[in-house]
């Protein structure tokens, strides 16, 4: 497991304190270039893909995104999310989407959906990484490529965080433009998590082809 360096002296100026929590600027993270962060988003939704990103950053991106003040994708607002997506996808020497549909959620388990999507990320990168940072502590099934995990990775590595980020804007913008199509899940502010307003659609609607069926909430017996 790579850990981070987490000292830091008094000398050092408020940005570089800021780095000292990033693995990119540890001398511990001494491997080859380029390394693609990889985080996933809607592992827990009902409704709507399991979807990946795998970013890779110039090491001339790292103090840019750590003054546009970068975190964990939860962590940031709406808007926050959107400006961030937009500057690391500008940023980026790659970046890339992958996804796993209901049907494959349903059909392999969340979790096999969950790395398989993380794998197809991976895979359509144009430049290979010397390393894959995959957060959580699942290795991605069959990657021909090093990977090494990171629990709570997108709190320690900027790859990993730019990665959750660009997933998470990129899935949003999906259950966004589905969400007309069935606005009684209250999709626009729920984004296809099992929030009350859209549990109670389900029992009165019963779930679309997008839910996954092998979530309860989606099942017929599930009571509120």
């Amino acid at each position: 497991m790579i850990e981070t360096e987490q000292t830091a002296t008094s000398s050092k100026s408020p940005a570089s304190l800021q780095e000292t929590k990033w693995l990119e600027f540890s001398k511990l993270l001494n491997v080859q270039r380029p390394i693609a962060g990889v985080d996933e988003v809607g592992r827990g939704a009902l409704f709507g893909p399991v979807v990946a990103a795998a970013v890779i950053l110039p090491d001339l991106a790292l103090p840019h995104l750590v003054a546009a003040n970068i975190k964990d994708s939860k962590k940031l607002s709406g808007n926050q999310r959107q400006l961030l997506a937009q500057q690391i996808c500008e940023l980026a020497l790659d970046w890339k989407i992958g996804f796993a549909s209901t049907a494959e959620i349903d059909r392999i388990n969340i979790l096999q959906a969950t790395l398989l999507a993380m794998k197809r990320a991976v895979l359509k990168l144009k430049i290979q990484p010397a390393l894959c940072l995959i957060d959580g502590n699942q290795l991605v099934k069959d990657l021909p490529l090093p990977q090494q995990t990171i629990v709570k990775g997108d709190e320690c590595s900027l790859a990993i965080a730019s990665a959750s980020i660009v997933a998470k804007v990129w899935r949003d913008a999906l259950v966004l433009r589905l969400a007309s199509k069935y606005p009684m899940y209250d999709l626009e502010r729920n984004k296809g998590y099992g929030s009350k307003s859209h549990l109670m659609a389900l029992r009165q609607y019963g779930p679309t082809h997008l839910h996954r069926k092998s979530f309860r909430p989606c099942q017929n017996n599930y009571e509120l």
